[in-house]
């Protein structure tokens, strides 16, 4: 919820919406907790895109990763392994919107999630897509990296550095150049690399959401710095 983007994203006690771009058109995605399950609710454009849909919601919740295999990986791990034991069955978000999450990484350079937040709630307001049909809060999908490669970008209060990223990200998708969601982590992280405003927290942090890469960790993100200052 303290992430959830206006337009594209609702999050509630009862559970989390969003809006996804489709094969053949949009969906909104309803994902609530069920009593040893996520429930999942769907609007869709095109029925045929029911299982890509699946798919990429069992993505965004890790729900094809194997914990009792990480437990006893990591739980070897004398600070680790006491999270771990407090904390079973513990998964990484992943990804339902590729190109979103990329985005947003730029977005979340060196600003607080608030402010990140609200940067890309501006770039759905302007460049986004409305939905015929809204739904629990869900306006518009997430823009395009066909129109964001183009798009205006001034007055969101982007800096002229994420402004050249964006585009530069935007431009290698839309041209087929860099396939966010199927390149394995070194193609990625080498074509992420040769981009404009892609550092190592960056280029970890798209692999670890967006590829789902056991090995990223974003070294340098103040929050995790903190907490393992916390935990000694």
């Amino acid at each position: 919820a303290v992430r959830a983007v206006a337009g594209v994203e609702s999050a509630t006690a009862g559970g989390y919406a969003r809006s996804l771009r489709t094969s053949h058109g949009a969906a909104v995605a309803l994902l609530c907790p069920g009593d040893g399950h996520v429930l999942l609710r769907l609007r869709l454009d095109d029925i045929s895109d029911l299982e890509e849909v699946v798919r990429r919601c069992r993505r965004l919740l890790d729900l094809d990763s194997d914990p009792a295999a990480v437990a006893s990986g990591l739980g070897r791990d004398p600070l680790l392994g006491r999270l771990i034991a407090g904390l079973p069955g513990m998964r990484v978000p992943g990804s339902a919107e590729p190109f979103e999450t990329a985005v947003r990484a730029v977005l979340g350079q060196q600003v607080s999630v608030a402010a990140a937040r609200t940067l890309a709630a501006r770039l759905v307001a302007r460049h986004g897509d409305p939905l015929p049909s809204p739904v629990s809060g869900v306006t518009h999908l997430f823009p395009s990296p066909e129109r964001l490669a183009g798009a205006d970008l001034d007055g969101l209060g982007l800096t002229g550095r994420r402004v050249s990223s964006v585009r530069a990200l935007s431009r290698a998708v839309a041209a087929g150049d860099l396939d966010l969601a199927g390149a394995d982590p070194d193609q990625l992280d080498a074509i992420l690399t040769g981009l404009p405003g892609f550092g190592p927290w960056t280029r970890a942090y798209i692999a670890m959401r967006v590829r789902g890469d056991p090995d990223a960790i974003p070294l340098s993100d103040l929050g995790l710095r903190r907490a393992m200052e916390r935990l000694g």
